[in-house]
């Protein structure tokens, strides 16, 4: 069994600080967070940015800042930019943050309903964002939420607009895609391209319970307030991101599952092609 990818994601898109005051809104606190997982011992950091008033960001001088802070306190750690399609249509602020080149980049394989909003990925969109990151040498991380998505991803893979190594985060819980039931989830993972890394990601309550399947069945995880914001079941104490990590950091005890260092999941073919030698 591999050791545990742990896919680090602080921030996402929604959660604001009068949601909970324990999620990292500017570059420093960003920045901060990440550092304070690496040291406790993470494999990748998902990072989106935001504007100083805590909205969503494409900007690639914003992006710019929180790659550099988290670079010089961690040079070796996977960095993966959010492309995401839920706030930002364009292809060229999807795209900004491709020109720092960092390491990866998540390319979701599908449209599809949020509770409150759509995410569109239309098929061109998805191929001109895997032919830009090709040109930035930057690696997709392959955000799928149902098996469809796992189906079109093998679908470009066959095309060669995607080429291995293969990333996979496959996020569960959300209301209009595929739920954390050992059956569903299990058909994601069956679906993948032989030899791919995957993760488990879920949504909210899902979010320990896709974890655990994850550590049980050799995957990754992926990890942060982006996906949930509550350590409990019942919702009556706001988690922090340590907090959240370091249960994750428990039960990969329990299951035997070393975590990943960066440089070894970097080595596999995930740091971006054009990496300087110094931050590797």
């Amino acid at each position: 069994m591999q050791d545990l990818i742990i896919n680090f994601a602080p921030t996402g898109m929604v959660p604001t600080k009068e949601m909970t005051p324990h999620v990292p809104v500017s570059s420093a606190e960003i920045i901060e967070q990440v550092h304070e997982a690496h040291e406790l011992g993470i494999t990748v950091a998902h990072l989106h940015a935001r504007h100083g008033d805590g909205s969503p960001a494409y900007e690639r001088q914003i992006y710019a800042e929180i790659f550099d802070g988290v670079r010089r306190h961690c040079p070796e750690l996977v960095i993966c930019a959010s492309l995401s399609g839920r706030t930002f249509p364009a292809f060229e602020q999807r795209s900004e943050v491709l020109e720092l080149q960092p390491d990866m980049a998540s390319l979701t394989l599908g449209s599809m309903n949020f509770p409150r909003e759509p995410s569109m990925n239309a098929p061109e969109m998805i191929t001109r964002l895997a032919e830009k990151m090709d040109q930035f040498g930057v690696r997709p991380e392959l955000e799928c939420f149902d098996g469809g998505m796992v189906n079109y991803a093998c679908y470009l893979a066959s095309k060669d607009v995607l080429r291995p190594p293969f990333y996979f985060n496959l996020l569960v819980g959300n209301i209009a895609t595929a739920q954390d039931g050992l059956i569903q989830t299990g058909l994601l993972i069956s679906q993948l391209p032989a030899g791919s890394y995957w993760s488990l990601a879920g949504i909210g309550h899902s979010q320990l319970r896709a974890n655990t399947l994850a550590l049980l069945e050799g995957g990754g995880v992926r990890v942060g307030l982006e996906d949930n914001i509550w350590f409990d079941a019942s919702r009556t104490r706001l988690a922090t991101n340590l907090e959240l990590l370091r249960r994750v950091h428990d039960l990969a005890a329990v299951f035997e599952r070393p975590v990943m260092r960066p440089a070894a999941f970097g080595s596999l073919g995930f740091y971006n092609k054009h990496r300087s030698p110094g931050l590797s």
